[in-house]
């Protein structure tokens, strides 16, 4: 929604979103509220996807080496605890992301078919999850 969030700490178009004035919007980034700086280390699931991650058999790690899985659990949970807060029952989450991805994360390097962490748990918890593009 207009902050810098992504790991580059470029600005996210969500002018799609912007036009959905008939909702009450929040704006969450899971990394960032998991306790990850912007800008940070690019990061991937390495393994699987969000719900590999979400049953512990996969693992996230930044560029650098480090892994961040802890805090982006951390950021996941804290967006469905959100999501039951404020009775939230649709999700609008941005493509690609090993938090956010809804159709397409980067696995190992490669682009590949899956969904990031935050958004696996947001569907276990019967959240609808659409991609912002």
């Amino acid at each position: 929604m207009g902050e810098l969030c992504r790991w580059d700490a470029k600005q996210v178009n969500s002018s799609a979103l912007e036009r959905l004035t008939e909702f009450q919007i929040f704006s969450v980034c899971p990394e960032m509220d998991g306790g990850l700086p912007c800008p940070r280390p690019k990061a991937e699931i390495i393994g699987g996807d969000g719900y590999d991650v979400l049953d512990g058999s996969a693992r996230v790690r930044d560029d650098m080496g480090n892994d961040v899985t802890d805090m982006f659990l951390k950021g996941a949970k804290n967006a469905l605890n959100t999501a039951i807060e404020q009775n939230i029952n649709k999700a609008f989450l941005k493509e690609k992301s090993p938090s956010c991805g809804v159709k397409f994360i980067y696995n190992e390097g490669h682009l590949s078919n899956g969904v990031g962490v935050t958004t696996a748990l947001l569907i276990r918890y019967g959240v609808e999850v659409v991609s912002v593009e």
